[in-house]
């Protein structure tokens, strides 16, 4: 007979947790995928100097936020502080000093958890050699390449989220909801587990279990399931969308947004599996061809373009949080996998956005001046491990200031990493002699390409017109 889990309600499940508990948050930061329930209960216990440790903080009702706006969190140790297109409460806090804030490679961080929870002390990783993530970490040299040592990282409680349980703590995710659960499991004194369903133990195929029940110790139950129909509307309500209507202001407007990722998807080439980051390269998913497979950090190989009006699953997401589909001969695993892919080198292509990107090819898109805390998510990983690193990014900023430089001001996050460019005026490849214009935008002139980039740019001799 299986050791059997105890069942709790939210409130006694978490009622042991002290003032200045570190704690494990599961989640990838969509409001949907949080064990809320055991979110509320924390904040009204009124639990403070609070240590979180989680991929994002996300934003909204039933995010960690909570827990920022009650003044209960001291320090932040996440991929993401931040972001970009929104402030948070948690966001401010840290721009004013007053909770401390480590940010931490998604992939690294992923790979940190695991370590702690399989008894690893620390290891060595590629990610954020050169950038500020480096600064007081021991360095070392294997096969002419440079490593960071990173130490695991254990927590008082984990927090996760699962679909269903048995009561011998043996659980299963639905979809990308998987994602940071399963690791986060193992590596806390004392994991909660906020489920959709109980059943009794042998009532689970063993074959389909992904955390087993020695990793968990209480269940909880959750009393008010989020329909599917609240989540979409609560998904509209909180207007988060990875606009692609920004233009450049100061430069011939070119491509649309569409068209760049339509130019991006051709540079794909057949058989490979190819990661995209947030932003402006979520839309190559709706025109890549059918023999290239999308990879994605939350736990995803194989989904496909953006799922229609009517026809979403909640538990099916990229990694900017979208809707998406699946293609035929998907799989799902979690994120300590997906980066294993990553840093691996077996995902052939990674297609990031950028704030900035030098002549020699290092890279800046996690921090801007108006950030009050950063963002770094997964690309450092992704752009530490892939063959092939393509950019796609407006050619200057609303102020109509060059992103393509002879260095980057920006902080960066990868070091010599980025082989081409796509523009709304221009295809640039990264050669070692620097940014070499391939291709311009219909209605653009090289020379107008030339004018808007700060860097030197040497014209192909086989530069041509885009041809869509």
């Amino acid at each position: 007979m299986s050791v059997q889990k105890a069942r709790y309600s939210a409130v006694e499940a978490i009622a042991d947790v002290q003032d200045g508990a570190s704690i494990l948050i599961g989640g990838f930061g969509v409001l949907q995928g949080w064990p809320h329930e055991l979110l509320f209960a924390l904040r009204d216990s009124g639990m403070s100097d609070l240590t979180i440790i989680c991929n994002s903080p996300g934003f909204g009702p039933l995010s960690p936020q909570i827990l920022a706006e009650n003044g209960q969190i001291s320090k932040l140790i996440a991929s993401f502080g931040g972001y970009a297109y929104r402030t948070t409460p948690l966001s401010e806090q840290i721009g004013r000093g007053e909770v401390a804030f480590e940010i931490v490679p998604q992939g690294t961080l992923a790979e940190r958890i695991r370590a702690a929870g399989a008894g690893i002390p620390a290891f060595f990783t590629p990610t954020g050699v050169g950038t500020v993530v480096a600064e007081g970490k021991e360095k070392r040299t294997f096969d002419g390449r440079e490593y960071l040592m990173e130490t695991a990282l254990h927590a008082d409680f984990a927090l996760i989220r699962a679909y269903k349980a048995d009561t011998a703590g043996n659980l299963i995710y639905r979809g990308t909801a998987r994602n940071f659960n399963p690791p986060f499991a193992s590596a806390a004194a004392v994991t909660i587990v906020e489920v959709d369903e109980i059943i009794e133990s042998g009532q689970l195929d063993p074959e389909v279990i992904v955390t087993p029940g020695i990793f968990v110790d209480r269940l909880v139950l959750r009393e008010k399931p989020l329909a599917r129909a609240q989540v979409l509307e609560l998904m509209r309500a909180q207007g988060r969308t990875i606009t692609t209507a920004e233009q450049a202001a100061g430069s011939p407007s070119g491509l649309t947004p569409e068209l760049m990722a339509l130019r991006a998807a051709r540079l794909l080439e057949p058989g490979q599996y190819v990661n995209l980051g947030i932003g402006l390269p979520t839309l190559v998913s709706d025109f890549i061809a059918d023999n290239v497979t999308l990879h994605a950090e939350n736990g995803v190989l194989g989904y496909g373009p953006l799922a229609a009006d009517g026809e979403e699953d909640i538990d099916l997401y990229n990694a900017s949080s979208q809707l998406v589909t699946l293609q035929p001969g998907a799989s799902f695993f979690d994120s300590t996998d997906a980066f294993a892919m990553a840093r691996g080198r077996h995902v052939d292509t990674v297609i990031l956005g950028g704030f900035q990107v030098a002549a020699n090819g290092d890279l800046a898109n996690w921090k801007a001046p108006h950030m009050q805390a950063g963002s770094i998510g997964g690309a450092m990983d992704l752009a530490a491990g892939t063959r092939r690193l393509i950019v796609v990014m407006h050619h200057t900023t609303k102020a109509g200031k060059p992103k393509l430089l002879p260095t980057c001001t920006y902080p960066l996050t990868a070091r010599a990493c980025v082989s081409w460019v796509l523009t709304n005026l221009a295809l640039i490849q990264v050669t070692s002699q620097g940014f070499v214009l391939k291709e311009f935008a219909p209605g653009v002139t090289p020379d107008a390409v030339r004018a808007a980039t700060a860097a030197p740019l040497h014209i192909a001799e086989d530069v041509r017109e885009m041809e869509f």
